[in-house]
């Protein structure tokens, strides 16, 4: 194949740039462009690990702006005396608050509660799909431990032989990480990520890999197609599918789940679990797949709000190992009153295609804590557009072996729109234009700072609406919670957006609100 660049080159090119030149103006181009050309082959010379991440970092903190109101400090809801219930069913789907109680009054022991979960692992794995590994013989040892540190009084905290599952991007030494797809199913680290070993330090038992769409998109992953609890015909939703379907059928009191752009909020909303999402940089990623540097962020998934929180406590701060990451205050009180707050919203929001009657009810609902509704309105831009081509363009980045091996043919989606087609049309996305894409972002984070200036949170739908693509490009952190069930007893949800690092006073306003509701231990009909 010729790689001369000719005039005729040049025009078929412009037409991917879209720009159009002249005869002169070709020849000026062609006698540069062999320079930039040998500038790629150096540069690609070069073996560039997946986890490097760029110079180029995000902040989502605006130039002068600051922080005000954060404090530091965590008041758990008092124990409510709930006795150890007599079958392992009940055990399993208890909140991860009361099950820390039982943990530290040694009602219940770790050793049994990860073999219920184990067992549970076992059983429903399988028909669910979510399950990549098993870490039966690790989490058992945790949990023995956990037992004898208990029993001597080294209590550690409310995640103190806890069992929890990771969404498989986290790197577990000696434990095969996979991201979902067949090129990395050999993929053994060598060490944690560090969200494991903060969880490892909090005394929390780590009892399974859990599945996700394969390299965060979807939830199709090399092992099958992982499956929403409550009507097993669907999909989970992606891409931390395992995380919130084995979460929403009492397989882990916990999962640790990844977003870029609503992989923690859309199959937590479709299984009916709590998804929190938190502020860019909140959670450091060192040690996780990176997908798009600029927009990653890890939360945890959980069935309550305060179990969110009690996770965030144990995982947020900032770490060498991920420039980005930040330590920035962050409490909690779960009995602070949310009277009071104002919260933004849009009816346009609800009344949408697909909105469920039970996500407009939840209005009603916060009117009744006392929280005043305040109507809102957001900026006419391309958020959709602007946030997939930065994705895009930077996973193309992350995973270019893939596609410069042909590994990418390894992987089980091969549509237009799926990774290995997405990363090579990304090549074609200019330089020049992945900054001005940037550039918007700037004006999206502006638009979303003006917003929070007039408002504690914003409250949109289950899939996040509007503001999802808001509040991603922006850094703003999410809740997502149970609003209702359909008449085919599917879960809905809304999602609650706050302002930066104030995951707290989020976890505090949707913990009112599930309280309000009554629907938090419904449970999907797998028992």
């Amino acid at each position: 194949m010729s790689r001369e660049i000719t005039h005729a080159t040049l025009a078929e090119a412009e037409k991917l740039a879209a720009i159009e030149l002249d005869d002169a103006e070709r020849e000026l181009v062609r006698a540069r462009v062999g320079r930039l050309i040998a500038i790629y082959a150096e540069r690609r010379a070069l073996v560039l690990p997946n986890t490097l991440s760029p110079a180029l970092g995000f902040n989502p903190l605006l130039p002068g702006e600051t922080l005000s109101g954060l404090t530091e400090g965590f008041a758990r809801s008092p124990a409510d005396g709930a006795a150890l219930p007599e079958d392992d069913v009940s055990i399993a789907f208890a909140p991860l608050s009361r099950l820390s109680r039982w943990l530290e009054s040694r009602a219940l022991s770790s050793r049994r509660l990860t073999e219920i979960y184990l067992s549970r692992l076992r059983r429903h794995g399988p028909t669910l799909e979510c399950v990549v590994t098993l870490c039966e013989e690790r989490a058992l040892a945790q949990a023995e431990r956990a037992d004898r540190e208990i029993a001597s009084g080294a209590y550690r905290g409310p995640l103190h032989g806890v069992p929890w599952g990771a969404k498989d991007l986290l790197d577990t030494a000696g434990v095969a990480t996979t991201y979902g797809a067949t090129p990395y199913r050999e993929h053994v680290p060598g060490a944690d990520a560090c969200v494991v070993a903060r969880l490892e330090a909090a005394g929390a038992v780590l009892v399974a890999k859990l599945s996700l769409g394969e390299l965060a998109q979807g939830d199709v992953w090399f092992g099958g197609k992982t499956r929403n609890p409550w009507q097993l015909g669907a999909g989970s939703g992606g891409s931390s599918a395992g995380s919130a379907s084995a979460v929403a059928a009492g397989l882990v009191s916990f999962a640790i789940g990844s977003e870029t752009l609503g992989s923690i909020t859309f199959p937590s909303a479709t299984c009916g679990a709590t998804g929190l999402r938190p502020t860019f940089g909140r959670v450091p990623r060192s040690g996780a797949m990176p997908l798009a540097w600029s927009l990653d962020k890890l939360g945890p998934i959980c069935r309550s709000a305060e179990d969110a929180a009690l996770v965030l406590a144990a995982i947020h701060g900032r770490d060498d190992g991920d420039p980005d990451s930040v330590t920035q205050p962050f409490g909690f009180d779960a009995a602070a009153a949310v009277r009071g707050l104002r919260v933004g919203f849009s009816q346009a929001w609800f009344d949408g295609e697909g909105a469920h009657e039970s996500e407009g009810a939840v209005l009603d609902v916060l009117r009744g804590l006392g929280v005043e509704l305040v109507d809102v309105t957001l900026p006419d831009l391309p958020y959709r557009t602007l946030l997939r081509a930065l994705i895009f363009v930077e996973a193309a980045a992350a995973f270019e072996e893939l596609t410069f091996t042909g590994r990418d043919d390894l992987l089980r989606q091969q549509e237009a729109g799926s990774w290995p087609n997405v990363f090579r049309t990304a090549r074609f996305v200019p330089a020049v234009e992945y900054v001005q894409l940037q550039r918007v972002r700037r004006r999206v984070m502006e638009a979303a700072a003006a917003l929070f200036r007039s408002v504690d949170a914003v409250v949109g739908p289950g899939d996040g609406g509007p503001m999802l693509l808001v509040s991603n490009a922006s850094g703003h952190p999410a809740l997502t919670l149970r609003a209702g069930f359909r008449e085919d007893g599917t879960p809905t949800a809304v999602t609650l957006h706050g302002r930066l690092f104030d995951e707290g006073r989020l976890c505090r306003l949707g913990a009112a609100l599930e309280h309000a509701l009554g629907i938090r231990d419904r449970r999907p009909p797998l028992d």
